[in-house]
């Protein structure tokens, strides 16, 4: 099983993932520090995206449980890692841009919001606790 949880930088992403057991986490920043993708754009966003992507999928196959804290801005990404698994659970995380966390300078501009038909769990993490959110996570994990 994979399950990403997915946001606008400083959401709670990374946070969270690593209150959830899992065998494995893969998080963006780490990612881009391991491959010296330094590239911003769409292009750069979405290279990085597919190359965690099948990282999980690799990982997911050899029977491990993955966690994922990845912005997934586009839609395209998503897809993509919904191609190659059967077992993606979503979690999409905001938080009310009043509160200044300090990342926003490194927001997505054109973040493409999840559906209301995308079977994706939405949290508000400046309205939920930490505890309140690991366990709506793991409510919706262990119901699908």
């Amino acid at each position: 099983m994979i399950i990403v949880l997915f946001g606008q930088p400083h959401s709670g992403k990374t946070t969270l993932a690593k209150q959830l057991p899992f065998d494995h986490h893969i998080d963006g920043d780490s990612m881009r520090h391991v491959f010296k993708n330094t590239n911003y754009t769409k292009e750069g966003r979405l290279q990085n995206l597919n190359r965690a992507s099948d990282i999980a999928t690799y990982l997911s196959y050899q029977g491990l449980n993955v966690v994922m804290s990845l912005v997934y801005p586009y839609k395209e990404a998503r897809d993509y890692l919904n191609s190659l698994n059967s077992d993606v659970k979503w979690v999409f995380l905001k938080y009310e841009k009043e509160e200044v966390r300090g990342r926003e300078n490194f927001h997505v501009a054109d973040f493409e919001y999840p559906y209301l038909d995308e079977n994706v769990l939405q949290l508000n993490t400046s309205k939920l606790s930490e505890k309140e959110c690991i366990e709506k996570i793991k409510s919706y994990v262990s119901q699908s």
